[in-house]
């Protein structure tokens, strides 16, 4: 169930981005430099940029020219993209169907997954009546309802406290179950406690996936700048 870069190279502008890789399945923390191309790499990979050359492979399904909406890929974003005039569960519902048509076991779903991030009988409040910590486990029971085996991270706590931070992580870390798990942050804290392994990119170049805890301890010169 691995994630394959082959001979991928993107362009924009004066930068270029290139990686050639395999990503195993489990949860992986994606770090560098501010401007390293870590959202371009997530972009890469859900569909909302293009290669200039080179394919991404799902267990060897190229899905390179698949549109986003298509791809084996669900993205918690870090403004979570809640519709405010939406109930909780209509914001969740929308994981499985935008036009929020629901069947009976669909809305049962909906519930059940609610339930499972801690949110149970929230249903019918809307986004701005919840705590912002509520308001990221609405956006993770949405792409968990999906059910997508790759799950892309966009540093979406990053505005929680360092304690609310922490329980979604630990949750996600829970939920996450067989899924490919690539989360990108700029906090080695955080990669240290929800990923076994870190994608490290530096100089244009996605490196292969290495263990959180060794990468950190000694990094290269760039990361290590970086990271102060």
């Amino acid at each position: 169930m691995s994630l394959e870069f082959r001979d991928i190279l993107i362009r924009q502008g004066d930068f270029a981005l290139r990686a050639d890789l395999t990503v195993p399945p489990g949860r992986h923390a994606v770090i560098g430099a501010s401007g390293s191309g870590k959202s371009t790499f997530l972009s890469l990979i859900g569909g909302y940029l293009a290669p200039d050359q080179g394919r991404i492979l799902w267990q060897g399904w190229d899905i390179t020219a698949i549109a986003p909406g298509k791809r084996p890929v669900s993205t918690l974003f870090q403004h979570h993209n809640l519709f405010p005039h939406l109930t909780v569960a209509q914001n969740v519902g929308m994981g499985l169907r935008p036009d929020l048509r629901l069947d009976r076991a669909q809305r049962m779903a909906v519930e059940a997954v609610l339930d499972r991030v801690g949110l149970g009988g929230t249903g019918a409040r809307r986004p701005g009546d919840l705590s912002g910590g509520q308001q990221s486990r609405v956006a993770l029971a949405r792409v968990l309802l999906r059910a997508r085996p790759v799950l892309l991270l966009d540093e979406p706590f990053a505005a929680l406290g360092p304690a609310l931070k922490a329980d979604m992580l630990a949750l996600l870390a829970e939920v996450a179950g067989d899924a490919t798990v690539l989360m990108v942050t700029h906090d080695p804290a955080d990669a240290r406690a929800f990923a076994p392994t870190t994608l490290l990119i530096e100089d244009g170049l996605v490196h292969s996936p290495r263990p959180t805890g060794p990468l950190l301890d000694n990094p290269p010169r760039g990361l290590r700048a970086y990271l102060g």
